[in-house]
C-alpha cells in the first residue's frame, strides 16, 4: 500500500516547478530582458564578489513568477536589490530562518490534514458521515503557495535559493556540500504559482477517489459458484484490489484442495471490476449473493434481483483527477504536464527512462525461464492471475489459518502492536536504544482501508501506522501489511529526525521508502519466529522480487501509457478513457505477458486501485523493487538495522546519487537480472 506522504516531495509536486526554463505562462507579467539586466546590475553593484551565475539564476527565477499584481518593473528591480543576500553568512542565516518556518508550517498543516481525514481512514465508534467527507477533502496546503507569493516570501526564496534542473542536480550535486544540497532543495519549493483553488480542486477529486476505493469491498462470504456453493468464509470482506490480490496469493498454499477454484473466482471478480460489469448492489453490501461467472444476483431469500452494473464510477474518479491536474498545467512552466510533475519533478527520473528500464526487464529472457519454474511448481498451465504467484516465499508452505491464529494472539488490538514495534526493530538488527527512540514516534491506528503509513512532517510530530485490525485481532493479511507500513514509518522517522537539514528530510522519491517497506515486509515470517532453513533461500528471494517486479511493471506501463494518451487526446471523454485503459492493458499483456502466461487479451493489468486514486504512483513500486534488490544485496553480509541507520539519514539526494552513496552504484535493473540468472541455475541444479 502506498505511503500517503513523502514529506517535502509531495508538497513540491502540488505547487512547485523548476525555474530553469525560458517558458512562461499567461499568468506571468512581461518583464523585459532590460528589467532583468537592471536587477542583476543593481545586485552586483552592492557586492562585486558574489557569484554572478547565482545572481542571474535567482533574478530570472523571480522574473518568471512576477506578475503585474506583484508590482511594476521598477518595483521588481528594487525588490531584487533589497532582498538579495550578498554574503554567505547572510544567505545562510536567511536559509535557517526560512527552514525553521517551513517546518513549522508543514508540520501544523500535516497535523490538520491527519485530524480532518481521521474519520475517513481510521475505525471509529461510528461510521463517518457526509460532513466528514467534506472536512476530509479540505487541503490545508492548498493556499500555501498563494500566501507565500502574496507575502513575497516565495520571491525571497527563489531569488536567493534558485532551483536546478534534474540534470544539473545529478552533475553538479556530485560535488555539492550538504548545505548546498539543502539550498537546492529549498529552491525546489517555489517554481510555480498554482492558485489555491486549483490545488483544492485536485485535493477534492483525490479525496473522493480515495474514499471510493477505501470503501470498495467484495463480500466474499456472499459469493456463489455455478453449483451454488460458498467458497469463502462468512464475514470475509476484501477491499479491491489489495485484499482480493492477497487472498488470491494466499490460496497457493491452500490446504482444502479448492485454492485454484478460489483463485479463478477472484480473477473473475477482478475482470468485472475492470470492465464495470460488476452489479452495483453487491459492492460493500452483504444483502445479496452473487455469482461472478453468470453475474446473477439473489437476495438472501434466494430470489433473483436486478443486477444493474456499476455505472463506470471507477473511471469517472480517474477522469475527474485528470481534469483537475490539467487545470494546474498552465501554472507550471517547467513541468507543464502531470506526467512531468510525477516523474521529472517528484520521482526525479523521466517517464521515458522508467519505460525503457521496465521494458528491458519484462522482455528479458529470464521472464520465460522463471515462468517455466512456476509452471513446474504448480503442475499446471499458467493462468493470468499467476502474475501474483506466491510460491517463492516461505510462507507459501504455511497455512494462512495458522499464521492468522498466531497474529491474532499476538496482536488483539492496536495497543499490542504498538507495544511490540521495538521488538520487531531489534529482530531486524536495530539497537534497543534506536528501536525505542524510533517507535516512541510512531502511533498505531486500526484502518478502514487496506492500510497506509502517514509520516510526520516536523521534528515534534509522530508517524502513523494504519492497518486492518478486526474485533478478534489482526489476521495475517493485516499483519503483512502492517510490517510493510512499519518499514515506511521507520524511514519516515529516521529521515525527519536524523537528517542534518530539514530541507533534506525524506528520500529521493517514494520508490525509496517503498524499497525499505519491502525489505521489512519480506521478513514478516522471520519476525513471527519462523526460521528459514532452506539452502535455496537467497535464490528464492531473488526470484520473488523478480516476479513481483515483472507483475507491477506491466501495471505501471498501463498507467503511463494512459496518461500519455490523455495528453494526446485532451478532449477525451470518460467513456473513451475507460476504453483506452482496457485497451492498453490488453496490448501490454499480449506483448509482454501472454507469451509466457498465455490467455491473450487479459485485462488484469488494469485492476490496480492506485491507478484510480493515485495516478502515476504505481511506477514507484517496481522502481522500489529495483532499489530493494540492490539494498538486499548490500544487506547480505551486514546487519539490516545498522545499514538502514547508515543509509537513510542521507536524505533527499537524487536517486542515482543516493544509490551511489548507499550501495556504490546507480539505480539499474542489471543487478537483479544477474541475480535471477544465478537463482535459476540454483533451482535447476
Amino acid at each position: 500500500m502506498k505511503k500517503l506522504f513523502t514529506l517535502l516531495a509531495t508538497i513540491a509536486l502540488l505547487f512547485s516547478a523548476c525555474c530553469n526554463t525560458q517558458k512562461t505562462t499567461d499568468t506571468m507579467s512581461s518583464l523585459k530582458q532590460s528589467d532583468i539586466d537592471a536587477a542583476i546590475k543593481a545586485i552586483w553593484a552592492k557586492n562585486s564578489q558574489i557569484n554572478p551565475d547565482l545572481v542571474e539564476r535567482g533574478v530570472k527565477c523571480v522574473a518568471k513568477l512576477w506578475t503585474a499584481e506583484d508590482g511594476s518593473a521598477e518595483e521588481f528591480i528594487a525588490f531584487c536589490e533589497a532582498n538579495y543576500q550578498c554574503t554567505e553568512a547572510e544567505r545562510h542565516q536567511l536559509f535557517q530562518t526560512i527552514q525553521r518556518n517551513v517546518e513549522a508550517i508543514y508540520g501544523r498543516y500535516n497535523q490538520i490534514s491527519i485530524d480532518l481525514k481521521m474519520p475517513l481512514h481510521v475505525v471509529g465508534d461510528a461510521p463517518y458521515t457526509a460532513i466528514d467527507e467534506l472536512f476530509g477533502a479540505i487541503d490545508p496546503f492548498a493556499h500555501f503557495s498563494d500566501d507565500m507569493f502574496a507575502s513575497k516570501i516565495a520571491f525571497v526564496v527563489v531569488l536567493n535559493f534558485p532551483s536546478y534542473t534534474l540534470n544539473e542536480k545529478n552533475e553538479l550535486g556530485k560535488t555539492w556540500t550538504r548545505t548546498e544540497w539543502a539550498y537546492a532543495r529549498l529552491g525546489d519549493l517555489f517554481g510555480a504559482r498554482i492558485p489555491g483553488e486549483a490545488n483544492q480542486q485536485f485535493a477534492d477529486c483525490s479525496t473522493t477517489a480515495d474514499n471510493y476505493i477505501s470503501n470498495y469491498n467484495i463480500m466474499m462470504g456472499r459469493l456463489r459458484n455455478d453449483a451454488g456453493e460458498q467458497l469463502f468464509a462468512d464475514n470475509m470482506a476484501l477491499i479491491t484490489h489489495w485484499g482480493l490480490r492477497d487472498e488470491l496469493k494466499s490460496n497457493y498454499a491452500n490446504a482444502d484442495g479448492r485454492g485454484f477454484e478460489k483463485q479463478r473466482m477472484i480473477y473473475q471478480i477482478m475482470t468485472r471490476i475492470i470492465d464495470q460489469s460488476i452489479p452495483a448492489c453487491v459492492i460493500s453490501n452483504a444483502d445479496y449473493t452473487w455469482n461472478p461467472y453468470s453475474n446473477e444476483v439473489k437476495d438472501l431469500q434466494g430470489n433473483v434481483v436486478d443486477n444493474t452494473r456499476e455505472a463506470d464510477v471507477r473511471y469517472q474518479m480517474l477522469y475527474n483527477i485528470y481534469k483537475s491536474a490539467v487545470a494546474m498545467d498552465k501554472y507550471c512552466p517547467a513541468y507543464p504536464t502531470y506526467l512531468q510533475r510525477a516523474f521529472d519533478q517528484q520521482m526525479e527520473v523521466t517517464d521515458k527512462e522508467i519505460e525503457e528500464m521496465f521494458v528491458k526487464f519484462i522482455s528479458s529472457p529470464e521472464v520465460a525461464q522463471v515462468a517455466e519454474l512456476i509452471k513446474a511448481r504448480l503442475g499446471r498451465e499458467l493462468e493470468p492471475f499467476d502474475i501474483w504467484y506466491d510460491g517463492f516465499k516461505s510462507r507459501s508452505a504455511i497455512s494462512e489459518d495458522e499464521l492468522s491464529a498466531k497474529t491474532r494472539s499476538l496482536y488483539p488490538n492496536p495497543a499490542a502492536l504498538k507495544a511490540d514495534l521495538p521488538n520487531i526493530m531489534q529482530r531486524l538488527g536495530f539497537t534497543a536504544e534506536k528501536a525505542n527512540e524510533v517507535c516512541a514516534k510512531i502511533e498505531v491506528d486500526p484502518s478502514l482501508g487496506a492500510g497506509h503509513a502517514w509520516g510526520a512532517m516536523a521534528t515534534y510530530d509522530v508517524s502513523r501506522l494504519r492497518t486492518r485490525i478486526a474485533a478478534n485481532g489482526m489476521d495475517y493479511k493485516g499483519y503483512n501489511i502492517a510490517v510493510h507500513e512499519f518499514g515506511h514509518n521507520v524511514e519516515q522517522t529516521i529521515t525527519v529526525y536524523d537528517v542534518d537539514n530539514y530541507m533534506m528530510c525524506g528520500v529521493p522519491s517514494t520508490a525509496f521508502t517503498e524499497a525499505l517497506a519491502f525489505v521489512f515486509q519480506k521478513r514478516d515470517l522471520e519476525l513471527l519466529g519462523y526460521k528459514n532453513t532452506n539452502p535455496q533461500a537467497t535464490a528464492l528471494q531473488s526470484l520473488d522480487i523478480f516476479w513481483g517486479s515483472y507483475e507491477i511493471m506491466g501495471v505501471s506501463l498501463v498507467d503511463i501509457y494512459t496518461w500519455r494518451w490523455l495528453y494526446e487526446n485532451p478532449d477525451a471523454t470518460m467513456a473513451q478513457l475507460k476504453e483506452t485503459i482496457i485497451r492498453n492493458a490488453q496490448e501490454i499483456w499480449n506483448k509482454y505477458y501472454a507469451p509466457v502466461l498465455g490467455h491473450e487479451n487479459s485485462t488484469i493489468l488494469a485492476v490496480y486501485s492506485h491507478m484510480i486514486d493515485s495516478p502515476l504512483y504505481l511506477p514507484n513500486y517496481p522502481y522500489g523493487h529495483i532499489v530493494e534488490s540492490q539494498l538486499e544485496y548490500q544487506f547480505r553480509d551486514k546487519v539490516v538495522g545498522e545499514e538502514v541507520c547508515r543509509i537513510y539519514p542521507i536524505g533527499r539526494l537524487t536517486p542515482n546519487l543516493w544509490m551511489q552513496y548507499a550501495v556504490g552504484q546507480s539505480v539499474s535493473v542489471e543487478p537483479l537480472l544477474n541475480e535471477v540468472a544465478e537463482a535459476i541455475k540454483v533451482l535447476n541444479n
